[in-house]
């Protein structure tokens, strides 16, 4: 019995207390959003800057070795024992000739490399032919014979010195470095 007068008493106290008053409407809880930051003024337009400088006339500014470093041109590749340009490579040729075009002081030695097999004197002879290759293709697209001149390393400047296809493959190329500028 006492049991039931002490539930009977706690039942009373807590509808009385909820009875009690108006309660406060309960807002529905809102996400936190992080305040945005206000946004930033206009800048202030400098006035002792000189314009915005081109293409051209930045890369006229930089050493040879830094634009070299830029990697401006594409390697050719050749297949075993040819100096033939690939088709595909023509296409990489073209693009190497619209970059020598638009920086017109640019120069560039051409440089023919092979794969390890043959003789130091094979390929010598024929990194000569893949370097003149690339040279003579560059001339008639346009690209003015004295800002190039063309050097065979025949296999002593490997990029890849696995004993495989694919690395002899990467090796049988002919690259344009660039060596110099006009006046």
């Amino acid at each position: 019995m006492r049991q039931l007068v002490l539930v009977a008493a706690v039942g009373l106290a807590v509808g009385l207390a909820a009875c009690g008053g108006n309660p406060k409407p309960v807002e529905p809880s809102r996400p936190v959003v992080p305040a945005e930051p206000p946004p930033a003024p206009p800048p202030s337009a400098p006035r002792d800057l000189a314009p915005q400088q081109d293409d051209y006339a930045m890369l006229r500014q930089k050493s040879v070795d830094e634009i070299d470093r830029m990697g401006l041109f594409a390697d050719v590749r050749f297949d075993f024992d040819s100096a033939e340009i690939r088709e595909a490579d023509r296409a990489v040729l073209g693009k190497n000739a619209e970059v020598l075009k638009k920086f017109d002081f640019l120069k560039v030695t051409i440089e023919g490399h092979c794969d390890e097999r043959g003789t130091v004197e094979y390929n010598l002879a024929l990194g000569d032919r893949r370097a003149k290759a690339a040279y003579e293709y560059l001339v008639s697209l346009g690209v003015p014979a004295e800002r190039m001149k063309t050097v065979s390393y025949g296999k002593e400047v490997p990029v890849c010195q696995e004993n495989s296809e694919d690395c002899w493959a990467r090796n049988r190329r002919a690259k344009s470095t660039v060596t110099g500028k006009t006046q």
